[in-house]
């Protein structure tokens, strides 16, 4: 009797320690009976806030291996008729609150300045603003890296330089703040700086060179230094077939290990009465798609997904399969 008894207090000891064991690691954010060591190289879901969500992956990682919030035409919130030209309710410093980390510029070339516009509607902001607000955040945020494609918007007016000269005159003021390298980076390398996606001309290698962008199509770009793969199929004229290439492209990105950037544009505008672009439409039946989707996503790369109306939750639910 006194051994069975000794038996059972052993056992019960065992099964104490066990479950103090996991409840310690659960209130730890995991659930698990590793030693505490082997955890602290994964990081939890709960060890970030979406202002600082790079700062939690590892330097080594290349930015062809994460899944990114973005944000299509990024500066867009003014417009004349409802559905026409808004596609975002956030400005740009809030997107980037939001977890946001690829941005979306379009820029008129104006006055041997930059104007945001959206097609010809000026947007009531300038690319001084978008630098002041990604900089900003960046220097409050130094763990993080900002993907930003500038493309050249509308008809170019009063100027006497190219727009390429025009932009390198911003850079130059915080060149500090950039990395013009023509590969797609590691986080570590990039870590407080601004990453560019030229979409513009230019006469020297400045950036991830994408100006190859096909119009309304899924395509790839394969430079020597940067392979990508885009879906920007944004004239929608069938929903269902919308969401079948961004679901198609989401999937590919997963279960790809070649290392390739992909770009999966949620965005678009549906041809209306007088072939008036109606971009709502599009957002409505796209952005809960992208939510359900998310919602039960693995864990995995599924690249940057430039959505309409960007919110706090459908960023995170993103920005949580990095984890």
């Amino acid at each position: 009797m006194k051994i069975t008894s000794l038996k059972v207090q052993l056992i019960l000891a065992a099964a104490i320690s066990f479950t103090a064991c996991k409840k310690q690691d659960s209130e730890n954010g995991t659930l698990t009976s590793k030693p505490k060591k082997s955890l602290m190289a994964l990081p939890s879901v709960t060890s970030f806030t979406m202002n600082n969500w790079m700062g939690a992956l590892s330097d080594t990682m290349s930015l062809t291996q994460l899944s990114i919030p973005g944000t299509h035409d990024s500066g867009a919130k003014v417009e004349p008729i409802s559905g026409t030209a808004k596609t975002q309710n956030l400005s740009i410093a809030e997107q980037l609150t939001a977890g946001v980390r690829y941005l979306d510029i379009r820029c008129r070339h104006i006055g041997n300045s930059f104007t945001i516009h959206h097609g010809a509607i000026y947007q009531n902001l300038n690319f001084d603003d978008v630098l002041n607000a990604c900089i900003g955040f960046l220097n409050s945020n130094p763990t993080e890296t900002i993907i930003m494609s500038v493309k050249e918007e509308h008809t170019p007016t009063d100027n006497t330089r190219s727009f390429e000269q025009t932009f390198d005159a911003y850079v130059a003021q915080n060149a500090s703040k950039w990395d013009l390298g023509n590969g797609i980076s590691t986080l570590g390398s990039v870590r407080g700086k601004i990453k560019l996606l030229r979409r513009f001309s230019a006469a020297t290698t400045k950036g991830i060179d994408a100006t190859n962008w096909a119009d309304n199509t899924t395509f790839e770009i394969n430079n020597p230094a940067a392979s990508l793969k885009i879906q920007d199929y944004y004239k929608v004229d069938d929903l269902n077939a919308k969401w079948t290439k961004v679901e198609s492209l989401l999937n590919e990105a997963k279960n790809s290990t070649v290392k390739k950037l992909y770009v999966n544009y949620g965005s678009g505008y549906k041809p209306g009465i007088f072939g008036i672009p109606n971009i709502n439409t599009v957002a409505n039946s796209i952005n809960p798609k992208i939510n359900t989707y998310f919602s039960s996503a693995a864990h995995g790369r599924y690249g940057i997904i430039p959505l309409d109306f960007i919110d706090a939750t459908r960023s995170q639910l993103i920005v949580n399969t990095n984890f």
